[in-house]
């Protein structure tokens, strides 16, 4: 098994339990020196995804997941890593447990999208699921959006 950390819309474990059903949640944590953003370029029906990107002043919540070798190959195809359109770094995470090492999915794209305000409330709503701060959810609804 592989620690992964999930951001986004895949903080809600009940999200991510459909992408990967044998991989239990192991605790939340902090990517600090890393902000949020979105990708310049609408890449989903939903408009600009969102990623991270390194900011020293940064920080995003995360959930930690003990990935299993099936459920790691299934994340890759789902997020599309052998096209191109994702990879797979190490970060560390600030968790209750200490610094941890784990793997993250970044877009392979530039940045300055407008996310949708649908795709900003998924967000949010995972945010709130994975046990983040009440502070962090108003942080994530009150991001820019695309006009709708």
């Amino acid at each position: 098994m592989a620690l992964y950390a999930a951001y986004a819309g895949n903080l809600d474990p009940s999200r991510m339990a459909l992408r990967a059903p044998a991989s239990p949640p192991a605790g939340s944590g902090w990517l600090r020196g890393w902000r949020l953003t979105f990708a310049a370029t609408d890449l989903s029906w939903s408009g600009p995804l969102a990623t991270v990107v390194e900011d020293h002043l940064g920080e995003v919540f995360v959930m930690l997941y003990e990935v299993t070798e099936s459920d790691e190959r299934s994340l890759d195809e789902w997020e599309g890593v052998s096209l191109g359109l994702w990879r797979k770094i190490r970060v560390r995470v600030d968790s209750m447990s200490g610094s941890q090492l784990a793997w993250l999915y970044v877009l392979d794209a530039y940045e300055g999208g407008l996310p949708t305000r649908e795709y900003l409330q998924l967000i949010a709503d995972s945010a709130l699921a994975g046990g983040a701060p009440a502070d962090y959810h108003a942080w994530l609804l009150g991001l820019p959006c695309s006009p709708d």
